[in-house]
């Protein structure tokens, strides 16, 4: 009998990677993609815990369980990271923040 292919190991994958890529987006969109993709990855995994013999990728769910977990703590970090700064710093000091730091930019160039 040939080995089937885990339905949503492709999917885990590719949102695993894109949890990491977009963990900048104010945290919130590589935060949703990573809880995604991880609750895909529990319902794989669990099909493949019934019957190991009858599927061949479980590499790719490991692999996307991993950086969906890596991508949901870089997300949550700058999320936290978003909202301390704007509660103690507030928006006027982060644009005083991003003018200083072009300023510097101009200067050394």
């Amino acid at each position: 009998m040939e080995k089937q292919k885990l339905p949503n190991a492709t999917a885990v994958l590719i949102l695993g990677i894109l949890s990491i890529l977009t963990c900048c987006c104010w945290g919130i969109v590589g935060l949703t993609l990573g809880i995604v993709a991880l609750v895909l990855a529990k319902k794989d995994l669990v099909l493949y815990q019934e019957n190991p013999e009858l599927y061949s990728n479980y590499s790719n769910i490991n692999t996307g369980r991993i950086l969906a977990i890596i991508g949901i703590v870089l997300s949550s970090i700058y999320l936290i990271w978003t909202i301390y700064s704007m509660v103690f710093i507030g928006e006027q000091g982060m644009m005083e923040m991003q003018q200083r730091m072009l300023e510097r930019i101009q200067q050394s160039q």
